[in-house]
């Protein structure tokens, strides 16, 4: 391990060490934006059956997606804890371990695209061509996500030491790649044959592979901080646990992120009941929605997790006022994506729509529920981002539980009985407000969170007798019992 690469994390100030570590990730987030949407946009272009699959496939994969990156995210925290401990042995076991997991989240997911993937679109909609579709398509991004896995798993072990700029190459490479064999997968070009909704799913999973295999030479050839060995590929329980401890608290957050889609879905299909077309229009500006979003949310994700690392390795090396400024600035940072969102999604609704115009579709419809929707969910994205925001602190901290708890609330609790209870007016625009209600709610849950979360883990960091000396204390009479 070089000592200029151990100490960047713990010496260098703190907006410029922000700004190294997340600007790769989120110029290679707002790639992978652009590819989303882009997606998308070939897909709307073949027809509204291939996008309604599109949309209705989206909770069982941004499940997956959520799988993958939750592993990540404890693999991240807990190898950077411990560079900042110095404790390079433990650093590779966590590496090889992380590994291992991600090939058996693949194996899951693998086994519902075989058995599960036509069932879960059949749950949602009763429409048999929309039902062949997204069994097409989810299907086949099910069967080879070990592209995904890998790649999520790669690029966090570059996050973890600092290396983020080489996570920009493979999330980019993979984005570009996905959006050339769109349109030749979708529509047949070049002698392919036309593959329509399948041919979409094609050209992601291609895109996805190619960037797993630049994260392995990326690692191997570049990331000097971990070397992985073969006989360090055997699962450690200690450091499984510790993984998964961070992780499952993300991936339980994205189980009830599909949940609440799939129950969104659900709610704005029954809209049928008051016109041929109104429900599944209602259904697509929901998953066009989603796709729009990520241009704001995906920056946010790509700036927490340059952060997540560097609060972990300084709360490793017991530099409480590094920790707090890096609080300060990235919540900061974010709160201003958020209000140019807001702006960007209130001025231009019709324009964001219009990329998503379907072939023999009612654009009309579209932009009667579409415009309300955009201009009423975005209410909610100021407060949406401070929450998220802190939910990386709690990761970074070990304490992911906390954003779990968040994430239950906000969504169980009142996102899907909010948007039950005001489908009951038969008003399709008043649904979209059960976001703006949900997220300020999680504002105060997440407050009361933090002020914990300060009171009993940041506060004592480096004072004698805290946090640190209490936690061997505790392990150490663990012991004698």
């Amino acid at each position: 391990m070089t000592e200029q690469r151990e100490n960047k994390m713990g010496v260098m100030p703190i907006g410029k060490l922000i700004f190294t570590m997340s600007i790769p990730m989120i110029i290679s987030m707002l790639v992978q934006a652009v590819y989303n949407v882009v997606d998308s946009i070939f897909v709307a272009r073949y027809s509204e059956v291939a996008l309604s699959a599109v949309n209705y496939s989206f909770p069982a994969q941004n499940l997956m997606i959520g799988v993958a990156t939750g592993t990540g995210v404890g693999v991240n925290a807990l190898l950077s804890r411990s560079l900042g401990e110095k404790n390079s042995e433990r650093a590779n076991k966590v590496a090889a371990n992380g590994i291992i997991l991600a090939m058996v989240g693949y194996l899951v997911f693998l086994l519902f695209g075989l058995f599960g993937a036509r069932w879960f679109i059949a749950f949602q909609t009763s429409d048999a061509a929309i039902i062949e579709a997204g069994h097409a398509y989810l299907s086949t991004c099910c069967i080879f996500a070990f592209g995904i896995f890998g790649e999520i798993m790669f690029e966090r072990l570059m996050q973890a030491t600092g290396r983020t700029v080489y996570t920009l190459f493979t999330q980019g490479v993979g984005a570009v790649v996905n959006i050339i064999f769109d349109p030749i997968f979708i529509f047949g070009y070049f002698g392919f044959p036309e593959m329509g909704v399948k041919g979409a799913a094609m050209a992601t999973v291609l895109g996805q592979i190619v960037a797993f295999v630049m994260g392995i030479i990326l690692n191997h050839f570049k990331n000097k901080d971990i070397k992985l060995e073969l006989k360090k590929f055997k699962p450690d329980l200690e450091i499984i646990g510790g993984i998964y401890a961070i992780g499952v608290p993300s991936m339980i957050m994205m189980c009830i992120g599909s949940f609440t889609t799939t129950s969104v879905n659900k709610i704005l299909q029954s809209f049928e009941r008051l016109g041929k077309g109104i429900g599944e229009t209602a259904v697509n500006v929901f998953g066009v929605y989603f796709k729009l979003q990520s241009f704001a949310f995906m920056p946010i994700f790509g700036l927490n997790n340059g952060v997540i690392p560097i609060i972990s390795y300084n709360y490793g090396a017991k530099r409480r006022d590094r920790v707090m400024r890096t609080i300060r600035l990235s919540v900061t940072t974010i709160v201003c994506i958020m209000l140019a969102a807001l702006a960007v999604f209130n001025l231009f609704p019709e324009t964001l729509l219009g990329f998503f115009k379907s072939e023999g579709g009612n654009f009309d419809n579209m932009l009667a529920i579409g415009v309300p929707a955009l201009r009423t969910i975005s209410l909610s994205y100021i407060f949406a981002g401070i929450c998220i925001g802190f939910t990386s602190v709690f990761q970074a901290l070990g304490k992911g539980i906390y954003a779990t708890i968040m994430s239950f609330a906000r969504q169980l609790v009142v996102l899907v009985p909010a948007a039950y209870l005001l489908s009951l007016t038969d008003n399709v625009d008043m649904v979209w407000w059960s976001y703006p209600i949900a997220e300020v709610m999680s504002v105060a849950v997440c407050a009361v969170l933090f002020i914990m979360l300060y009171r009993k883990v940041i506060k004592p960091i480096g004072i004698p007798g805290g946090n640190f000396e209490i936690e061997k204390a505790e392990e150490l009479a663990s012991a004698k019992k």
